[in-house]
């Protein structure tokens, strides 16, 4: 019978166990041995759940305590140099460090992992990067596994993929330099492995389902070829896209077995079973570990029978990828609408899924699993009967959209004049990107509002007083374009779709973005439409306590999508064009409130980009004419803003400019100005505001090095285009390092301001 498995299991716990002991033990609050305490007592519990549901082995190595590809640097001992952290003797306050920076040092940069909303730390290689070993972590969940009597499955990343993902610091022209000593690392580690008695280890090498370069393809047969003497029976995991040009070099490959992605390369199985090697294990990634909808069991089956009759006890089951990306358990959710409960699967139902589908390939057939197959089919069937899915009126609205609704009146250079004559802004205008810290009082409000123990009126009066101190700072502070600080929305994307029809909404559906950071989708499971204004009143009343501009703020279209879990039964781009109009009528009705500035951010438009780059073109074109859907309902002198950030650009910028906002904020901190580059290269035409603050990091940066950073970016960006901001929403920080910041912030748009006059007169003189 074919071995059930998964590729990883969210860490966080189903009532988010970890992100409150990591933030307690962060604070000061608990001992580092309560925080160890809870990750035992989550490893205990997510095996057991794997071992119950009947898999044949549980996943090791796939939990940490902040980030996969930093546990794997920190086994390896190739953590950042410039920490002067001892790889061997590290320690957990160690690790939180290079993950969130001191006085000393600045937090690794962060970027997202391939296409998802986990935001992975990004290594750092220099000359001098050694792979001489680290810390025993792994080593330590192997023996508690067993003592739970688990057999257990080593997961780790890939020594390629790993490679890939970092950053040339300084001392190499080329990643792959590294590779001898980064290969050798590996084998100390996978021999260690072998002789502990782990039987598998899976070793995943994502960047498979890339578009890579020739040098980088080659590199894999000699790595496996050095590491397949000794290491345990490896699985090399691929995901997130199809691999089928591999498949000669996969069949090759001194792997005992390869892991695919059948959700998202649906067909490339037919690229690997003529020929597929004897002896060799093929995994079936077959149960979306991307999304919440149930797995079609019957659909499922027949799609396996080919390989089942080619491969027998060789092809294994398990989930696309791991599961890190959806929701733990979906028991958790009791005030969920029963209809849409019964077609969803969270990580925890997506076990028994792997399984019966093992059992349906086995000697009995789908008789072993009769009542299974009789829930799915019949969840499968009221999906796409429900007269809930279809709007007429979405409908309507998509069929009349014509090429004039992704124009501006004007181009920028015109816009840009009536802006500034209306706005009056100084040179490098200082601004935030919109949430201001979400205090304990006003989660207490919103949960007691939502909970019905706060009346409307209320709870209105409540959130304005929170409004008003907003503001307050922001005039104290010397801000030039204000924000009213969204105390009443719990999640940029959460908050919208609570008001849209189609969406739906979890109380439990939390994922983990990054950290301790988590987030809970909403699904969308019908047409998306706008009943009502969502923001427009919150953004009047702020706009009414000040003379200054107040932005309005609103989620893009491109993010509304990405950042939810997308319904299946039609083209993504479709949706996204309702999300879109949706927007559109609140943008115009913002206008006509008198709020002049509009932002709306898309902080996921480069997370969405298919990973090949052939692929590219079509999610583009969608991508941007969402976005000026959204966007395009305004005169000139309104003023649209757009924010991105944890990504790379340069690759997409002829499309981001073609987005055509009047000003682009993005996350440039981190990198120290680096992404700021290809901005420069491409010349982009419109304003631009490169974050001067890494809002993620408890560190608060001094006017000195604010000014450093702005220097650079004036050394790119013309001083009439530069505006100076943080590099994201201030929302998870407190009040007291929130106001030094911005203060330190403002003082440095001041300097730049004093320098630039300096510099006029010199010319005029």
């Amino acid at each position: 019978m074919a071995v059930a498995h998964i590729l990883g299991f969210p860490r966080i716990g189903a009532q988010r166990e970890l992100k409150f002991a990591l933030e307690s033990f962060w604070s000061g609050a608990s001992s580092e041995e309560a925080l160890r305490d809870t990750g035992r007592s989550l490893r205990a519990r997510h095996w057991q759940a794997q071992a119950d549901a009947g898999l044949d082995a549980v996943s090791v190595g796939d939990f940490a305590w902040y980030d996969q590809v930093l546990n794997t640097l920190a086994l390896l001992g190739a953590v950042p140099e410039r920490f002067g952290f001892d790889a061997r003797q590290l320690t957990l306050p160690q690790y939180f460090t290079l993950a969130r920076g001191n006085a000393g040092n600045f937090a690794m940069e962060m970027t997202k992992w391939f296409d998802t909303n986990y935001h992975y730390l990004v290594p750092e290689w220099t000359a001098d990067t050694r792979f001489d070993g680290g810390v025993d972590w792994l080593f330590d969940e192997i023996i508690e596994a067993r003592a739970a009597g688990h057999r257990a499955k080593v997961t780790l990343v890939g020594p390629l993929t790993l490679l890939y993902l970092g950053k040339i610091k300084s001392g190499l022209t080329d990643k792959l330099d590294l590779l001898p000593r980064i290969v050798a690392g590996y084998q100390r580690v996978l021999a260690r492995l072998q002789a502990v008695g782990i039987d598998w280890v899976q070793i995943d090498e994502p960047i498979l389902a890339l578009q890579l370069e020739p040098d980088w393809i080659a590199a894999f047969a000699p790595t496996y070829a050095a590491l397949q003497p000794v290491a345990p029976a490896l699985l090399l995991a691929t995901y997130f896209d199809q691999v089928g040009e591999h498949a000669a070099l996969l069949r090759d490959l001194p792997v005992a077995g390869v892991h695919l992605d059948l959700v998202r390369g649906v067909g490339q199985l037919d690229a690997f079973l003529p020929d597929w090697p004897a002896g060799k294990v093929l995994s079936a990634g077959i149960v979306d570990g991307r999304n919440i909808w149930c797995t079609d069991l019957e659909q499922t089956l027949s799609a396996l029978a080919p390989a089942q009759a080619a491969l027998g006890d060789r092809l294994w089951v398990s989930s696309s990828c791991s599961l890190l990306h959806v929701p733990v358990d979906l028991a958790q959710e009791n005030k969920l609408d029963g209809e849409l409960k019964s077609w969803l699967a969270f990580a925890t139902q997506k076990l028994d899924e792997i399984v019966a589908i093992k059992r349906g390939l086995g000697s009995q057939g789908r008789a072993a699993i009769a009542p299974q197959l009789a829930a799915s089919s019949a969840a499968v069937a009221a999906r796409k009967a429900s007269p809930r899915i279809h709007n007429t009126v979405v409908q309507k609205k998509l069929a009349q959209l014509s090429a004039a609704d992704t124009q501006r009146d004007s181009d920028f250079a015109q816009r840009i004049v009536k802006q500034q004559a209306k706005l009056q802004l100084p040179d490098f205008p200082t601004t935030t990107i919109g949430s201001f810290p979400q205090t304990a009082a006003i989660r207490h409000a919103r949960a007691a509002y939502k909970r019905g123990e706060t009346g409307h009126l209320d709870y209105l009066e409540q959130m304005r007083a929170e409004i008003r101190i907003v503001v307050e700072q922001q005039e104290r502070l010397g801000l030039d374009v204000l924000v009213h600080g969204e105390p009443e929305r719990n999640d940029m994307v959460e908050y919208f779709g609570e008001q849209l029809w189609g969406y739906a909404f979890t109380a439990n559906g939390w994922v983990q973005s990054y950290g301790s950071r988590c987030v809970k989708p909403p699904f969308i499971y019908g047409d998306v439409y706008r009943p009502e204004p969502m923001t427009v009143g919150w953004s009047q009343y702020a706009q009414s306590l000040t003379e200054k501009p107040m932005k309005g703020m609103l989620t893009g279209p491109v993010t509304m999508l990405q950042w939810s879990f997308v319904r299946d039964d039609q083209p993504r781009a479709t949706t996204a064009l309702q999300i879109a109009l949706a927007l559109r009528d609140e943008v115009c009705d913002l206008e006509k409130a008198g709020i002049g500035m509009i932002q709306i951010d898309e902080p996921a438009f480069r997370e969405g980009l298919p990973l090949k780059a052939r692929d590219w073109q079509q999610y583009l074109d969608w991508a941007v004419r969402a976005f000026k859907v959204s966007a395009c309902g305004v005169g000139d002198e309104t003023q649209i803003h757009t924010h991105m950030c944890y990504s790379e650009f340069n690759d997409i910028l002829p499309w981001i400019a073609a987005m055509d906002a009047d000003v682009i904020t993005i996350e440039t901190s981190r990198s120290d100005m680096e992404l700021l580059d290809g901005f420069g290269r491409f010349a982009y035409p419109n304003d631009i505001g490169p974050g001067v603050y890494d809002i993620h990091s408890p560190r608060i940066p001094q006017v000195a090095e604010m000014e450093r950073l702005l220097r650079k970016a004036r050394e790119v960006i013309p001083d009439a285009r530069l505006w100076v901001n943080p590099d994201c929403g201030l929302k998870t920080r407190g009040w007291p390092e929130t106001r030094e910041a911005l203060g330190n912030m403002v003082q440095a748009a001041q300097n730049l301001r004093s320098a630039l006059k300096a510099e006029r007169e010199r010319l005029v003189a």
